[in-house]
């Protein structure tokens, strides 16, 4: 097992050296696999924050639901039970009263709420879940409408449809740029793994002629496409965590204007790692093809 370790170990240094050999093709390479990493990974992260906009500013869950005029106190007793029972700390009363001092304070209102002969608002529960899926709003939805004493449950099913199947279209078009992208990253780490072979090819049959397998030959190529790879994962993290460092103010300013608060957000620690990793695991999947297909030859 050490012999092992050591043997993994001096590929790695190689692997390293080679690398710093050539500093200028080396950094164009993190580059290039940073760059290509960086676009699906954005649109990701914007997709992201456009789902936290549209949850926090426009409160797409936001449901209401509206007691009958006549429903007796006990009856709204039961429903308050009800909903703790599904939806604790996630809804409000609102009484009639309440919201008809509410119209009347709104302009214009004042006189024609004074001319009514009684309130004819009813009683509501302002309810806003955590889950925000649109199917399970659908179906709390007609839960809530089948309870006793409910008149009407209203949710803006229509807007959350739409804004859900745009988030889904984005993710499958991020899908697949990001395989398009995986390709080309296999294919750059192919044919720079490959030019190092072939700058290496009488190294190679002295090593061979003194007794070297080919695992032996093909660790540190390996271990190059893993380093680069994963370089170029961190440098996109990098490049992720710029881009949102330069867009919160202004993206901040612009929510302020529209009376909200909201700032973007930019790649956690285990998305970063999650780049870096897949970096590398293209970086090594791109050379094994390359040396493979080299000895092949």
């Amino acid at each position: 097992m050490k012999a092992w370790l050591q043997q993994h170990l001096a590929a790695l240094v190689r692997a390293a050296r080679r690398l710093t050999d050539s500093p200028l093709s080396t950094l164009l390479s993190i580059l290039v696999i940073g760059i290509a990493m960086a676009l699906p990974a954005a649109g990701y992260l914007c997709l992201d924050n456009l789902k936290t906009l549209g949850a926090n500013s426009s409160r797409a869950q936001q449901m209401s639901l509206f007691m009958n005029t006549g429903a007796s106190e006990k009856t709204r007793s039961d429903v308050e039970k009800r909903l703790e029972a599904t939806l604790p700390d996630q809804w409000r009363f609102v009484s009639r009263d309440a919201a008809l001092r509410q119209m009347e304070a709104n302009e214009g209102m004042a006189e024609i709420v004074a001319s009514l002969p009684r309130n004819p608002l009813p009683d509501a529960f302002i309810l806003e879940p955590d889950n925000a899926d649109p199917e399970h709003l659908e179906t709390l939805r007609a839960t809530l409408s089948a309870w006793p004493g409910v008149a009407h449950v209203q949710l803006d099913s229509a807007w959350i449809k739409r804004f859900d199947a745009f988030l889904r279209l984005g993710r499958l078009a991020v899908h697949l740029l990001a395989v398009i992208f995986a390709v080309g990253l296999i294919a750059v780490t192919f044919n720079t793994i490959r030019l190092q072979v072939l700058g290496q090819a009488e190294e190679i049959e002295v090593a061979r002629l003194i007794g070297a397998t080919d695992a032996f030959i093909r660790r540190p190529f390996c271990y190059s496409g893993v380093l680069q790879g994963a370089l170029g994962g961190l440098t996109a993290a990098l490049l992720l965590l710029a881009g949102t460092l330069a867009l919160a103010p202004p993206v901040s300013r612009l929510a302020a204007l529209y009376g909200g608060t909201f700032a973007p957000h930019g790649p956690s620690f285990l998305h970063s790692l999650a780049l870096v990793a897949s970096g590398a695991a293209l970086g090594w999947l791109g050379a094994q093809l390359s040396v493979r297909l080299i000895r092949d030859q």
